[in-house]
């Protein structure tokens, strides 16, 4: 059996790899993959009998590769969804699971894959899956105001008033008046599906940006795009050229 695994954090990664590795020892195992570009490529040259995704790569949506190579292999998707969307996906035939990812879970979504394996031959697979995820999107509430640690206190930040979120040692928020706070989220990824994607973008695997904040741009020789906030306490932050694109289509509207 051929599993490809796509995940773009390499601790979360190196997890999974162990976890699957224990769980199907005779496994071929393709990846991890951290891209979507990657992922076509891998694509190309032969179709898994099994996928372990999580939804944000380092360049863009998952599923995007999956409506472009109209896969139907089953697919078992990892991320921090809320349990109303890991219901909806669990009715689909595949599995959903939160991060981090449970041993005992990942074997039952597995162990599902093979009592299942016969019934992913058909064609409507992907389209459900498609519809699923966008009925889930069109009908998402995004998360409004952030807790963040302020000495022993508590303090409560408007999702408006955030600069960016910024992955160093811990995940801390800059708020818009130059201040740095620490959360209690453990990956960008977890907070990533919490924000508006059209206020929110993210930039790289250290920064999660807000468009509001965005003071200048540059595009440099190797098609790399530099950006400055419009706070002199923040720090420079590259958009990669394989994101070029999709930076310039959010920021374009």
């Amino acid at each position: 059996m051929n599993i490809m695994l796509l995940e773009d954090e390499p601790l979360v990664a190196e997890s999974l790899l162990k976890l699957v590795r224990q769980l199907e020892p005779g496994a071929n195992i393709v990846g991890p993959v951290e891209s979507v570009k990657e992922a076509r490529m891998k694509l190309e040259m032969q179709t898994p009998d099994l996928i372990i995704s999580d939804i944000q790569l380092a360049d863009g949506i998952s599923l995007d590769v999956f409506v472009d190579y109209n896969i139907q292999c089953p697919i078992i998707f990892t991320t921090a969804f809320n349990e109303y969307a890991i219901r909806a996906f669990k009715v689909n035939s595949i599995d959903y699971l939160l991060k981090p990812i449970d041993k005992n879970e990942l074997k039952a979504a597995l162990d599902k894959f093979h009592l299942l394996q016969s019934k992913f031959g058909n064609p409507l697979y992907l389209k459900q899956i498609t519809d699923l995820f966008e009925n889930f999107e069109g009908s998402k509430k995004y998360k409004e105001r952030f807790t963040v640690h302020l000495g022993r206190n508590v303090v409560l930040v408007p999702a408006e008033e955030v600069v960016c979120f910024s992955k160093e040692e811990v995940i801390y928020l800059v708020h818009s008046d130059g201040k740095k706070y620490i959360t209690d989220y453990r990956s960008l990824d977890e907070i990533e599906e919490l924000l508006n994607p059209e206020q929110f973008y993210r930039a790289n695997r250290q920064h999660i940006i807000s468009m509001q904040y965005i003071g200048s741009m540059h595009t440099d020789e190797t098609s790399k795009i530099h950006l400055k906030m419009k706070l002199p306490e923040c720090e420079d932050i590259l958009i990669s050229k394989e994101k070029a694109a999709s930076f310039r289509k959010w920021i374009e509207g």
